[in-house]
């Protein structure tokens, strides 16, 4: 094909991160000139109280600051989730912070939550709420904690990026699961969550425009009690929706690539079909648990048309993807819209 032609000769050549930036940047473009058009079926369902053209969407990470989501759903993408973003504007960890590994059709990444921070990306979003566009567009908001935050004021620093960014979104992402910020992941056991979630959902719950769905999104590092404990704490606060699974701290004996350059690629989240067999597993278990009282967003590792429908069969309502997007190119959307389509 002639994306995987050019991404071998060209992009695989470049740092990870500045091909990122030259392909965000041209999605952003040809979205700002409406020059972007992969038609994707529509098969409307609702989710969350929210409609969905189609069940497949994009995983936050790509368009952290909101900057490229019309051209995004150009490409054939139902939703997009943005960020993730933070109370503060923080740079991120010191390059280099996204690695690929080829063989794989893996990326280890250690972005550390590099945004614009919570006031400026609600500015944006506020902006882009106005157009034509805007306001058509779904669009989820992940956010997560500011590094310099200590983890005692984590729940003042989620509620305050919550009660700038949720009156712009159509439903609200709580991230305690990205490997990247030291200590984030802490805050998945119950006991820190639990007032995390408390603290997000009495904003949501006061909206002027109405209560905004919410959701929190677990690693697929959990032992098994720990999913359920999730889950049960997800019931209880009455939320929305879970999202599984983020990138994982793992590196599986199955991958492909020579060890040294695993090592070589360093700390941080690894994504990818690799990610697809834990997610999946995480994904049934939460259904399992969960009954019909919680959508389930199932994410991680999903890259071919067969992933998108496995994940719905194991009680996903939604799925999203962002690794494959890097491998797949830009026609690569709309062919998993598709299936999403077929599965619903």
């Amino acid at each position: 094909m002639v994306y995987d032609a050019l991404f071998r000769t060209v992009f695989a050549r470049m740092d990870p991160e500045v091909a990122h930036e030259q392909a965000f940047a041209a999605i952003r473009a040809g979205g700002r000139a409406g020059r972007i058009a992969f038609p994707a079926p529509r098969a409307p369902r609702t989710v969350m109280g929210v409609e969905f053209p189609h069940a497949f969407g994009l995983a936050a990470g790509f368009d952290k600051n909101a900057k490229a989501v019309p051209g995004l759903l150009g490409l054939g993408f139902g939703h997009v989730e943005i960020g993730t973003v933070t109370a503060q504007p923080q740079p991120g960890n010191p390059r280099p912070r996204l690695m690929r590994l080829v063989d794989d059709q893996a990326v280890v990444n250690r972005m550390g939550f590099n945004n614009d921070g919570a006031a400026v990306v609600a500015s944006r979003l506020h902006r882009l709420r106005r157009t034509r566009a805007g306001r058509n567009a779904v669009i989820g908001v992940n956010i997560g904690k500011t590094k310099v935050v200590e983890p005692d004021d984590a729940v003042a620093d989620y509620a305050e990026s919550a009660r700038l960014l949720a009156p712009f979104a159509d439903y609200l992402v709580v991230n305690v699961s990205s490997p990247n910020t030291p200590g984030l992941r802490d805050l998945q056991a119950v006991e820190q969550l639990g007032p995390i979630l408390a603290a997000v959902r009495e904003v949501t719950e006061s909206v002027p425009g109405g209560r905004v769905p919410l959701a929190v999104k677990i690693a697929p590092d959990l032992a098994d009690g720990d999913v359920d404990a999730v889950a049960d704490l997800a019931l209880e606060l009455r939320l929305d929706a879970i999202s599984a699974t983020n990138t994982t701290i793992a590196r599986p004996e199955s991958l492909r690539t020579d060890r040294a350059t695993v090592e070589a690629a360093g700390a941080g989240g690894l994504s990818g079909p690799v990610l697809a067999g834990r997610a999946t597993e995480v994904l049934s278990r939460l259904r399992d648990r969960v009954g019909d009282r919680a959508a389930l967003i199932g994410v991680g590792g999903v890259t071919t048309p067969q992933d998108v429908r496995d994940r719905m069969a194991a009680g996903a309502d939604l799925v999203q993807a962002y690794t494959g997007f890097i491998y797949g190119g830009p026609a690569w959307p709309a062919r998993l819209a598709r299936a999403a389509a077929e599965g619903r």
